[in-house]
């Protein structure tokens, strides 16, 4: 084993090398265990273990700061000289960053930034999958097959900076994704979960809503395009509004590119986007859903900067009681925008007041309705109003006063999840849920279903 091999030691070494004014050194060290089946048995399982190394080295000039990053995986202590003067090198070359900051400083030290890093195995699985054994077998015994995959990751990083800090977080990322399907394959569900531990799933009763699912699916139901009251389960809510944050950056409103922006200048900070009392925040501290309370930027964007590494993040609300309340900022865009410091955090939080569950939400329809199970293949469309586009898939279903009467053909819509909080009429109780279409890229989520009046199915799909 090199004699420089502990992530800490990593970057330590790393910052001794340092030649330029400044030098961010993130080292995240990856670790995942996974399980797949199909037709009701384990096809496949897997551990896997690996390194990344960003450096971010800086360098002020007459006009100003320029950065250059460099990423490289499977780090030895041999490849560290080697990746620091091509950060270097790449600074030197490119003209100054216009996100430039001064490096973070004053942060105080994490108190386990030496230990080993935190690693996921096979053993995260220990109580789910004789659990999910027993799911096959019921399965089997209804006449439906089970197909899906966990996964379990598992990334510890360290950061350490020219300015003094090291700072240290281990993040889990467990998730979930269980599919039923009749044996003539015309019928098919899906349920999806995130957890962090896979101690708060449940194979057995995720089971029992694919088979209620399938039952339902045994009455096919033809209906057209058009506006129907609709109920959008936690996960559409959450890809719909995942979307949204992503697209609520303060100096694009504020000049004018984005759905809030103000019709002749200005941002629509202030004003009141949904009639129900919604709050919309994200908290690296949330139960359930933590993620890192201070910036890990690897690169530069619309919503990050290499600049902020360190920067301790705070609870924020980004809707509060149905006013638009922040838009995501760096510090550089803060500071060209006029508005408070608010970096982009790993999870989102919708909270509606309501208590109602979705199958109560069902329940108290009254007249016709649709229920979605997910939406899929997300896209936008108009960025002056943040109209996307996409699919249903897995299921949609016709509730009549009430009760679940059979499943329809699958849409095409046409919304924005902006448009859709100023129209709902209720809102449900929040619970943590599994984004079906961004899942790869952001899963800590928790929302209500929401009730729609008058959901815009633009044309029938042929989608499953």
């Amino acid at each position: 084993m090199s004699r420089v091999s502990k992530p800490y030691e990593i970057v330590e070494r790393a910052l001794e090398l340092s030649t330029t004014d400044g030098l961010v050194v993130i080292a995240d060290e990856h670790s995942s265990a996974n399980l797949r089946w199909a037709g009701n048995a384990l096809t496949t399982n897997g551990v896997t273990r690996g390194r990344t190394l960003t450096v971010i080295a800086t360098v002020d000039g007459a006009e100003g700061t320029a950065s250059g990053v460099v990423s490289r995986s499977a780090v030895t202590a041999d490849d560290l000289e080697p990746l620091v003067r091509a950060a270097e090198a790449a600074a030197r070359g490119a003209g100054p960053a216009e996100d430039a900051q001064p490096l973070v400083s004053g942060v105080p030290s994490s108190p386990d930034f030496t230990d080993a890093p935190a690693e996921t195995g096979s053993e995260v699985f220990a109580d789910f999958a004789p659990a999910l054994g027993d799911a096959f077998a019921r399965a089997r015994s209804g006449g439906r097959e089970l197909y899906g995959f966990a996964n379990h990751e598992l990334t510890s990083t360290y950061l350490g900076t020219s300015t003094g800090l090291r700072l240290r977080h281990d993040q889990p990322t467990g998730t979930l994704e269980l599919n039923a399907k009749s044996p003539d394959r015309t019928r098919s569900a899906w349920v999806g979960r995130s957890t962090r531990d896979f101690k708060d799933v449940d194979p057995a009763a995720m089971d029992a809503e694919l088979a209620q699912r399938l039952r339902w699916a045994e009455r096919r139901i033809d209906l057209p395009a058009g506006r129907y009251e609709t109920l959008l389960p936690p996960t559409a809510v959450a890809d719909l509004l995942i979307y949204q944050l992503w697209s609520s950056t303060a100096r694009d409103a504020v000049e004018g590119r984005t759905v809030f922006s103000q019709p002749g200048g200005g941002t629509l900070l202030g004003e009141t986007l949904a009639p129900l009392p919604l709050t919309l925040r994200s908290d690296p501290h949330a139960p359930g859903l933590e993620s890192a309370p201070f910036v890990i930027a690897h690169s530069s964007g619309d919503s990050a900067s290499v600049f902020d590494n360190g920067l301790p993040l705070a609870p924020t609300d980004w809707i509060r009681d149905g006013k638009l309340e922040r838009l995501t900022t760096t510090r550089h865009s803060a500071a060209l925008t006029g508005l408070p410091v608010a970096p982009a955090i790993d999870n989102l939080v919708l909270d509606g007041g309501g208590e109602r569950s979705l199958e109560e939400m069902v329940a108290a329809t009254t007249g016709r309705a649709l229920l979605l199970t997910c939406l899929w293949y997300i896209r936008e469309v108009d960025p002056a109003t943040l109209l996307l586009t996409g699919l249903t898939r897995d299921g949609v279903y016709l509730v009549e006063d009430g009760e679940v009467v059979g499943e329809v053909n699958n849409f095409r819509f046409n919304e924005s999840p902006v448009d859709l909080l100023s129209r709902a009429s209720e809102a449900g109780r929040t619970e943590k849920t599994l984004p079906r279409e961004w899942g790869d890229w952001f899963t800590r989520a928790a929302m209500p279903a929401l009730r729609i009046p008058d959901f815009n199915m633009s044309s029938v799909s042929q989608g499953v």
